[in-house]
């Protein structure tokens, strides 16, 4: 059984910096492509990144040269550095990832960090 457990939310202000991790258990996490999303109060769950097993990354435009996916397949964690943060980047954030085993898609999910910055 999968599980992801994200740290490194806080409340920071904005043009300021804070670095997530999601800690990875329970799969081979070489194997698997990573995602960030969040979660604004109201809003629908986006995507801001993406890094396939293969280190690949992808970003939303909202936060293309501000935001570093990483990943450390020793430590089966993955990172998420963030800089130069807005007010508009306060959500709850989350790991995923997922299965397909016999065609079955499985999306296992972390239960998230808290950003929050002040303007």
């Amino acid at each position: 059984q999968a599980q992801l457990v994200e740290s490194g939310g806080g409340l920071v202000q904005a043009g300021g910096s804070l670095r997530l991790s999601c800690a990875a258990s329970g799969f081979i996490f070489r194997r698997n492509d990573m995602d960030w999303y969040r979660q604004a109060p109201g809003m629908e769950r986006e995507l801001v990144a993406t890094i396939s097993s293969g280190g690949s990354t992808v970003y939303a435009d909202s936060v293309k040269g501000r935001f570093t996916i990483s990943r450390d397949n020793a430590r089966n964690t993955m990172y998420l550095q963030m800089n130069s943060l807005k007010s508009e980047d306060t959500a709850v954030y989350y790991c995923h990832t997922k299965s397909v085993i016999i065609g079955v898609i499985r999306d296992y999910w972390g239960r998230g960090t808290q950003v929050t910055v002040s303007s």
